[in-house]
């Protein structure tokens, strides 16, 4: 029996979604759209053959009853569509940013615990052959203690790519590419390498005409010693995400752009060393699944199914988004912030840029 899903979103995002729905279409059935913009959704519903739209969630979860809704609308709507969905009965797979600040993820948190559903963030480089490959060996120590870590989104997004209302905005966007582009990749990071333990940011505006930050820059501290550097930018003309990870025994890194295979991944060991134990730990990579929207949702259908939390759920995606806003905090005060002290007193705990008047009243 397929599970019936809906979209709730059809803007730019949506084709990633799109595409993984069509390759897992013996599992879902995809059976409505919504989107306040009449004439996109018809034509995206037209392409797509998809039966019903709607103008209004509402409407459509009390018409379609989904078990799974897709959210790919602007970042500022994400926490109230999330709870109105889960109420409904659904779950619910969200783009990033998942929620604008840890408050709001508490809201999530407890609305998951009332409903009994869960909702899980697009964090779709997780599920790639590759980078789960890495982690176990990270996990086995195979490649010695990590040592050093690169995290660069060097994305370029020109001036007019924010002239969607809600783009560029604090209160709607919910930051800049740091909370927006280079989470992806941030993400990966840390889930490879670990707790962290001090972030020291700086972010700026120096060249788009926005409110929030075209560019940031981290170094992080994490709990097993090592160290890392992260660059996110909008500015950057030759585009890539490139991560790089130096291991006592070998350096692993993946240069790519939206999503990666096998292929974009490398493996080398020290000069004139040539370990053909270490060589084996990453030659044992074998199946060659990408990175990409396909992989999560069929792990999250996988959970469905077992009646499992979904991979990436709110308990897991808080790390993520502590991190996003210890990084904040440190550009925003010039100073070193630790783990875990961003508590509710704190007003960066409510908003990414620490105003008050933000996104969540305290």
């Amino acid at each position: 029996m397929k599970h019936r899903l809906a979209i709730i979103g059809t803007g730019r995002s949506v084709s990633n979604h799109l595409t993984a729905v069509r390759a897992l279409a013996d599992r879902v059935d995809l059976v409505a759209a919504v989107d306040v913009n009449t004439a996109r959704l018809a034509a995206i519903c037209e392409a797509n053959g998809i039966p019903h739209q709607y103008g209004s969630a509402t409407e459509m979860l009390k018409a379609e009853r989904p078990e799974l809704v897709v959210i790919v609308t602007p970042p500022a709507t994400h926490k109230d569509l999330i709870i109105e969905c889960m109420e409904a009965g659904a779950w619910v797979w969200c783009e990033k940013p998942l929620c604008g600040s840890l408050a709001e993820l508490d809201e999530l948190e407890e609305a998951e615990r009332r409903t009994g559903r869960a909702v899980s963030t697009v964090f779709q480089w997780r599920f790639g052959s590759a980078g789960k490959h890495l982690k176990s060996l990270i996990a086995a120590g195979a490649l010695g203690r990590p040592l050093i870590g690169i995290c660069n989104t060097l994305w370029y997004r020109p001036q007019e790519y924010y002239a969607d209302d809600w783009r560029g905005r604090w209160k709607t966007e919910l930051g800049g590419p740091t909370m927006t582009l280079g989470v992806h990749l941030m993400d990966l990071l840390l889930w490879l390498m670990g707790d962290w333990r001090e972030i020291r940011a700086m972010i700026d505006t120096i060249e788009r005409d926005i409110e929030v930050e075209d560019m940031s820059m981290a170094m992080v501290r994490f709990e097993n010693g090592a160290v890392g550097s992260i660059v996110n930018s909008v500015l950057s003309p030759r585009q890539e995400s490139y991560l790089r990870l130096d291991f006592q025994k070998a350096t692993v890194e993946v240069a790519t752009l939206y999503r990666y295979s096998n292929q974009h991944w490398r493996f080398s060991q020290p000069p004139d060393v040539d370990d053909p134990a270490v060589s084996a730990h990453w030659n044992a990579l074998k199946e060659d699944v990408t990175g990409g929207h396909e992989a999560q949702l069929r792990e999250i259908l996988d959970a469905l199914e077992r009646g499992e939390r979904p991979p990436v759920s709110v308990d897991d995606s808080r790390r993520t988004l502590e991190f996003i806003a210890s990084l904040y905090k440190s550009a925003l005060t010039d100073r070193a912030v630790e783990r875990g002290e961003i508590t509710r007193d704190d007003p960066f705990y409510y908003a990414m840029n620490g105003s008050t008047e933000g996104l969540t009243a305290r």
